[in-house]
């Protein structure tokens, strides 16, 4: 038999271990050999019996390369949202047979870590976690590079070409990668890919800080070969500072970042304000918020092409927020307009189709009735999944709230064949 494992030591639950074996109680004794203390012990948090080990352990190399350790390829990033994911994973693979129950008496394990609670068995979802992010002043969530090039390659690369970039929500640039932000680093790698004609890069000097702590604010240059830092006086490197904002007036041609959730209401206001082409990360339910609703009615914003779940918190752990790229640049073909079904509202299945109190359609799932000539309530997944550019829009600038028997249901926005 082969199995699938993940293992952590007493002393090191910030870690785990993801592996295989044909020997699960050999494997826990090395393993235990190796720390040489009786204080330092590993158990298994979980193990899985498969067809074959070998297809599964690259599978989720593949799958996780951004939480593996360096210098120990064996070793992975853990949290209980982590463990979490993992065990999901590993647990869909095709190869996956069984998962290994312990118990107390066997000889593999005397006892199995208790895991922290999850968000579900706190009573939280993802977006709470950005809810409670407004509340606390050191609020930042740094975005991973792999996010970054995700979104970026969707577009057209001649958008970049001879523009001025402005990454102005904490974004510095460092010789080591690692205190470098993933804005500034993909186009730093990129510049003469894209044949930028500027990278402008702003660092914010207060509070919690990933990537110098308590450090100045500056402001980082590249042009052509050269580039540079400068630190003017009393700058604190915030997108508001009156330096970053005449930047942003006077030089800037594309703004891309990720803003403090927290200040996320009064970013978009300077941002579209200016009127300068963006890409930047907020909140998943923004088309569902009467503070950014205006922006989606007016036509001057519109959903990028990916969703963004995992961020890294200003003392370098992950942490899982519902995010989403949201832009005003043009678009390719949005592949998610796929998930789409828009039929005739006959051919809507009945679960996912009924009529509110005010007698306004409602319809989930992603339904959309396409020969139903009035207005119709949709979730912000429809509005993500680019129902704006299938030849429809949005007739009011504030969420729709239905309410069936008197009893309130999901909020939603209203929308209507043109």
């Amino acid at each position: 038999m082969e199995y699938m494992y993940i293992a952590q030591s007493a002393k090191e639950t910030a870690k785990c271990k993801i592996g295989k074996t044909q020997n699960l109680e050999r494997r826990l004794k090395e393993y235990n050999a190796m720390t040489g203390s009786k204080n330092n012990v590993y158990q298994y948090l979980f193990a899985g019996e498969v067809k074959n080990a070998g297809p599964v352990e690259k599978a989720v190399k593949e799958k996780y390369p951004h939480l593996r350790e360096e210098k120990s390829r064996e070793i992975y990033f853990y949290n209980a949202v982590l463990f979490n994911d993992y065990v999901g994973f590993i647990k869909a693979h095709k190869l996956f047979v069984k998962e290994i129950i312990f118990k107390s008496e066997d000889k593999i394990v005397k006892a199995v870590k208790k895991m922290p609670p999850s968000l579900e068995e706190r009573g939280m979802s993802k977006n709470d976690v950005l809810q409670k992010a407004k509340k606390i002043k050191n609020d930042e969530f740094y975005t991973r590079y792999e996010d970054v090039e995700k979104e970026v390659l969707m577009y057209d690369k001649s958008i970049w070409q001879d523009k001025v970039i402005f990454c102005n929500c904490d974004d510095p640039v460092d010789n080591d990668e690692k205190r470098t932000s993933a804005f500034g680093l993909y186009f730093l790698r990129n510049f003469e890919e894209l044949k930028v004609k500027q990278l402008i890069c702003t660092h914010y000097g207060g509070g919690i800080d990933l990537f110098n702590p308590g450090g100045k604010g500056y402001i980082f240059t590249k042009e052509g070969f050269g580039e540079g830092k400068q630190f003017p006086p009393g700058y604190t490197g915030s997108f508001d500072d009156p330096l970053s904002l005449q930047i942003l007036r006077e030089e800037a041609d594309i703004v891309c970042t990720n803003p403090p959730f927290s200040k996320a209401k009064e970013y978009w206001k300077t941002i579209i304000d200016s009127g300068k082409k963006f890409l930047v990360i907020s909140n998943i339910a923004n088309p569902l918020t009467n503070a950014y609703l205006p922006y989606f009615y007016a036509n001057k914003v519109w959903a990028g092409y990916n969703e963004v779940d995992w961020y890294l918190t200003p003392k370098k752990e992950l942490t899982r927020a519902a995010g989403h790229w949201y832009t005003n640049l043009p678009m390719r073909d949005r592949p998610k307009s796929k998930n789409l079904k828009i039929l005739k509202l006959k051919e809507i299945p009945e679960k996912y189709k009924k009529h509110d109190d005010n007698k306004m359609l409602l319809v989930d799932n992603c339904y959309i009735p396409g020969d139903y000539k009035k207005p119709f309530a949709v979730s912000a997944r429809s509005i993500l999944n680019g129902l704006l550019e299938k030849g429809y829009i949005l007739i009011h600038d504030k969420r729709y709230t239905p309410y069936i028997n008197g009893k309130e249901c999901f909020a939603r926005v209203l929308v209507q064949k043109t």
